[in-house]
């Protein structure tokens, strides 16, 4: 399968957080799988950095460099795709992994019930 991370589950995954849960962790470590990181994500990382409001570890660059993860760019697709989405949620952040999940056709990872309103591009584990 393709999986997109949602923030929070790629926080937690590069810090070996319990907060993952087992069916995240297994998704994420398989090797038949191949795993996205948006650039929406470190946006958002960045920014609560910026703003005071997440601490990173000095390392967390090389840390996320050392995984097999894809890089998923901000397109003018996923851009369009978010304009037809229902507001069942009101993260910015969050409907842009949703709509880039769409229009990539790949499976958004969460642990946001609220996120999974959103259908079959969204598996809240």
């Amino acid at each position: 399968m393709k999986f997109l991370l949602d923030t929070h589950l790629l926080l937690w995954w590069l810090a070996d957080s319990p907060q993952l849960s087992a069916a995240a962790r297994d998704a994420i470590a398989d090797q038949n799988n191949t795993v996205f990181v948006s650039a929406v994500s470190l946006w958002e990382v960045w920014l609560k950095v910026s703003l005071g409001k997440l601490r990173l570890p000095p390392e967390f660059d090389e840390v996320l460099a050392a995984q097999p993860f894809e890089a998923l760019p901000l397109t003018a697709a996923h851009a369009r795709e978010l304009g037809s989405l229902p507001w069942l949620h009101r993260d910015p952040f969050d409907r842009m992994l949703v709509a880039q999940a769409i229009s990539a056709r790949l499976t958004l990872l969460t642990a946001d019930s609220a996120v999974g309103g959103y259908g079959p591009a969204v598996m809240v584990v």
